[in-house]
């Protein structure tokens, strides 16, 4: 795989990135590329949430989810 047209800037900081990580840039990308494909997509995800709601039939407000994000934070 090639990438083409990359700023050197985003390359720096990827390579900075890698250093610290203890990778070659190529480890680090490839690394964080296999990372990437692991996630859901944005619609995969969507698709997951609106099926176990209307499984669950679970509905909770945005405030609610937030409250309980903040108490498992603390």
């Amino acid at each position: 795989m090639t990438i083409r047209d990359v700023p050197d800037e985003t390359r720096d900081e990827l390579a900075a990135r890698a250093a610290r990580a203890g990778q070659s840039l190529q480890e680090y990308v490839r690394t964080q590329l296999m990372a990437l494909a692991e996630r859901p997509s944005p619609e995969a995800l969507w698709d997951r949430v609106q099926h176990r709601v209307l499984a669950t039939g679970s509905r909770l407000s945005g405030e609610s989810i937030q409250e309980l994000r903040d108490a498992e934070r603390r």
